[in-house]
């Protein structure tokens, strides 16, 4: 991470206000930085379905999205959070096609995956109601998303930074999730899911203190699936006997 160079006191030229981008360099990130070459294959699908279906998160100007216009339709709208390959996102953006799907994912490769899942379901049943966003979620939600317009925030497995030192870089800390409650609408549903015991402790905790949200209880009626396909990773998280938590919650008024 790039720290922001502070104008010089007494200088002549007064500060460049900051933008968006430049808060980003400045905030603590939750995620690793990575290299994410494309194979031949992913560039193609890349340069051919990316200019359509995706966008960087801070381009500038930094304006609203307008889901409308880039899903050519209105429907309830869901954003997944650290969408990696897109395993979840696109089995379950298949299994609901009526609801939008915003993944958002900083590192390319997973997004390339996930277009490549897109592209192969053209020539089969065509999934359409995915669109991706290479970003940091936060960064997303605070700037591209209207407050109370999201029918649901899905964010599963992720990195729980499990050094003491690190829990400052984790993503679902009491901000964030007065974050993701604000974007929800009435009845919306927020998704998590971690095979890290401790953090699904903190997770839990920060959304129950959270004001704007309550639990779901078992067995209620969503707007929204809960129904996860199961990733490699989850199946490596079993086999080594970590549990995974499932943790729901709605913003009432739906």
């Amino acid at each position: 991470m790039h720290a922001q160079r502070e104008g010089h006191r007494g200088s002549a030229t007064p500060p460049v206000p900051h933008s968006p981008a430049a808060q980003h360099q400045r905030r603590v990130t939750s995620f690793r930085s990575r290299r994410s070459a494309l194979t031949e294959a992913q560039q193609e699908v890349w340069d051919r379905l990316w200019p359509s279906l995706g966008r960087a998160a801070l381009t500038e100007p930094v304006q609203t999205l307008n889901p409308a216009a880039w899903f050519g339709r209105n429907a309830p709208l869901i954003v997944e959070i650290g969408c990696g390959t897109g395993t979840s996102t696109f089995g379950m953006a298949r299994a609901e096609p009526e609801f939008d799907v915003i993944a958002v994912e900083v590192y390319r490769r997973g997004l390339a995956q996930l277009l490549n899942a897109i592209d192969r379901s053209s020539q089969e049943t065509a999934v359409s109601n995915i669109r991706l966003i290479r970003g940091d979620g936060v960064d997303v939600l605070e700037h591209l998303i209207a407050p109370a317009t999201l029918t649901g925030v899905r964010v599963f497995f992720p990195d729980p930074w499990p050094k003491s030192r690190h829990h400052k870089r984790r993503l679902l800390q009491p901000a964030t999730l007065a974050l993701i409650a604000d974007r929800l609408c009435p009845g919306g549903v927020l998704h998590a899911a971690t095979d890290h015991a401790e953090y699904a402790e903190q997770i839990a905790e920060a959304g129950d203190a959270e004001p704007r949200l309550r639990r779901a209880q078992p067995g209620e009626s969503l707007p929204i699936s809960v129904k996860r396909p199961t990733t490699k990773y989850e199946t490596k998280a079993r086999e080594a006997g970590r549990a995974v938590t499932e943790l729901i919650w709605i913003r009432p008024g739906g």
